[in-house]
């Protein structure tokens, strides 16, 4: 028989119990401290992007969101460390395709397989361009006019990248494999260096988004010959894509957000919420404008589709490129 003593005891662990299933439901739903990780140092495309959109995330989905920056290996360090946190909603990546897209048919082994993370949301979409600089003649100002350039001028057909393995070095070199020239590739740690080349007149070419090379477009040191997306972008609309200059190069880069795969689909389901609010306000728009991005957010079946259907794409323009991570 339960006494009147009991019962109370009992009654006050259930409601310690209550108050405890609480406190995970609310940590679940928000969390204290959110965690964005980027796998690119602080400064470039990928780290400005997170870091307004941390902003936008602070006291809507965590009290506080920090980036944390986990450059190296194009990314595979942070996308492994979000394959390795919690599965609790506190940790985000925000992250390019390339770590789901390409290197899985570019590395004979990764730190992670592409299933560790699961898409949440679209964060923006950019294109690509294609530039030359002072040591390519003022007549080059489109894409034909480069090859012809190449043609006449053997040996001194090269490009530059922001790195090797990177989807602008695969897009350049898949430039030369469809008009038919040969284009060396030269591999940087970052736009810095490699724009800096191309302005100085060391490199003759440079393939990286668009982004990049607006702050410079100004000076007169570098000239657009090309973007890669369906159509011109609203950012440099004088600029022709490569499909108008009759190359089948269609493009998009992108920004994805992902959380850990074994994360709850309820809270998956608001860091998607949460993303997509943010990419919609207006001052975010116009931040990523800056840096040459549209802000879009997406449904993360929608994502997850687009990887899948870009891992296919890449896994045939590689093997036509013959490009591994080891050569």
């Amino acid at each position: 028989m339960t006494t009147r003593r009991q019962f109370a005891a009992r009654l006050g662990a259930f409601a310690a119990l209550g108050a405890a299933s609480l406190h995970h439901v609310a940590y679940a739903q928000q969390p204290e401290l959110a965690r964005l990780l980027v796998g690119f140092p602080p400064g470039g495309s990928t780290d400005n992007v997170a870091r307004r959109l941390a902003e936008k995330l602070r006291g809507t989905y965590a009290a506080n969101v920090i980036v944390e920056n986990k450059p190296g290996a194009g990314a595979q360090i942070a996308v492994t460390a979000a394959r390795e946190a919690a599965a609790d909603g506190a940790t985000l990546l925000l992250s390019p395709p390339a770590p789901f897209t390409v290197y899985p048919h570019t590395y004979r082994k990764l730190p992670y397989a592409p299933e560790d993370v699961q898409p949440v949301s679209m964060v923006c979409t950019f294109p690509f361009a294609f530039a030359v600089g002072p040591a390519v003649p003022e007549s080059v100002r489109n894409i034909p006019d480069f090859i012809a350039w190449v043609k006449a001028h053997p040996g001194k057909g090269s490009f530059g990248s922001p790195a090797s393995g990177s989807t602008p070095h695969l897009m350049g070199s898949l430039l030369g494999q469809l008009a038919g020239i040969e284009l060396t590739h030269v591999g940087y740690r970052g736009d810095g260096p490699g724009l800096q080349d191309l302005m100085g007149g060391q490199l003759p070419a440079y393939s990286t988004v668009l982004g990049s090379y607006l702050p410079q477009m100004k000076s007169g040191r570098l000239r657009l010959l090309a973007v890669s997306g369906p159509a011109r972008s609203a950012f440099a609309p004088d600029i022709p894509t490569f499909r108008e200059q009759g190359f089948d190069l269609d493009m998009t880069e992108w920004f994805g957000m992902f959380v850990p795969a074994r994360t709850p689909a309820a809270v998956a389901q608001r860091a998607g919420d949460a993303v997509r609010a943010a990419v919609a306000q207006p001052d975010f728009v116009r931040a990523l404008a800056e840096f040459g991005m549209t802000a879009q957010g997406s449904n993360a079946p929608d994502l997850a589709q687009r990887v899948r259907a870009e891992s296919a794409q890449w896994r045939g323009i590689v093997k036509r490129i013959g490009f591994t991570a080891e050569s």
